[in-house]
């Protein structure tokens, strides 16, 4: 009683902590079935050419060779130099690695823990002063700089805006300043990856439209049409057409749907020997231990050229004028005879 009584405690607890209610008057309606139908494709239809006047695409150092020639790329995000444990740059790329490619490279920097992001970003602290030398120094040689920071908490969302304005001052005004953001379909409270206030010091936002499923999740599309849909609006409306670059994923996910990754306690063992049929057990150094074979579904979401052209004829129908890829080398190879550059 006492483990119930706690559990409802910390539940109601986490649930007036959250601060990422959405506000009521900014939700947006959903699109209609019959609108989004308009831009799905079938297997074995004509697909379209689509065109853009800026087609990104992330390139991950080390795998440069996925990079094939000709395609109609503008901008590549070159992925992906990390902050290190100490607040340093590591895993630098050398721009050299592209120099057959003719357009503009941006150099990626990743920050991937929270503690990581907390104490790198403090203002006033020598690791946030020397994190802003060092990456304008790097960006050297690169026509821009790609903020990839995805895991800020929330203590910190004054401080990484803070922390984007003194960057881009420190950058030469040349230099293409971006920053990739988490996909919003409206207005969140507290929101660390606020478009309305990071709009106006960057020079373009790459929205990630991608894992609305994620590995955690129940199965289902990485990145839904109506989901799209929602997605571009509220980007369109917040951050406009000429900063914005809406990404789209080249990537599938696999789901199954059992975990068999788990402790066990002998009663759940011996459930598994019996249930399963185990006919042998053998001892490693004393240790019991068995195989089997279980029986699993597994349900696959993936993109391929009818996918994608749907996606990129919906954002051009809202005149959305940039779109990004993550990532190169994961496409369908047949997806770059349905993109064009404005010339």
């Amino acid at each position: 009683m006492k483990y119930q009584l706690a559990i409802i405690v910390l539940s109601v607890f986490l649930l007036t902590q959250c601060k990422s209610s959405p506000k009521e008057t900014e939700i947006e309606a959903e699109p209609d079935d019959q609108e989004i139908e308009t831009f799905v494709h079938h297997t074995g239809q004509t697909l379209p050419v689509t065109t853009f006047r800026e087609v990104w695409g992330y390139v991950l150092a080390g795998r440069e060779s996925d990079l094939k020639k000709n395609i109609p790329l503008t901008d590549i995000g070159y992925f992906g130099m990390e902050v290190d444990i100490y607040g340093s740059l590591t895993k630098v790329p050398n721009r050299q690695n592209l120099s057959a490619f003719g357009g503009r490279v941006h150099l990626v920097a990743v920050c991937n823990g929270n503690a990581l992001s907390y104490f790198t970003l403090m203002p006033g602290s020598q690791q946030r002063k020397d994190l802003i030398a060092d990456l304008i120094s790097a960006t050297k040689n690169y026509d821009g700089l790609n903020i990839d920071f995805e895991n800020i908490p929330a203590k910190a969302g004054e401080a990484y805006i803070s922390f984007l304005r003194e960057l881009r001052a420190g950058l030469p005004k040349e230099k293409i300043f971006s920053v990739a953001l988490s996909a919003r379909t409206r207005t969140l409270n507290n929101d660390v990856y606020d478009y309305e206030k990071i709009k106006p010091i960057v020079d373009r936002i790459f929205v990630m439209a991608y894992d609305e499923h994620w590995g955690g999740s129940s199965p289902g599309s990485i990145a839904s049409l109506k989901w799209c849909r929602n997605v571009a609006e509220y980007s369109v409306r917040v951050i406009g057409n000429e900063k914005l670059v809406m990404g789209i994923p080249f990537y599938g996910r696999a789901w199954v749907d059992q975990n068999h990754h788990r402790a066990l306690v002998y009663a759940t063992t011996e459930k598994l020997i019996n249930t399963n049929n185990v006919m042998e057990i053998k001892r490693e150094n004393g240790i019991p231990t068995f195989d089997y074979t279980p029986n699993v579904a597994v349900k696959v979401y993936y993109e391929d050229e009818y996918s994608i052209s749907a996606r990129m004829e919906m954002y051009k129908s809202m005149k959305i004028n940039a779109v990004g890829f993550w990532r190169i080398g994961q496409e369908t190879p047949k997806v770059w005879d349905l993109i064009q550059i404005e010339k």
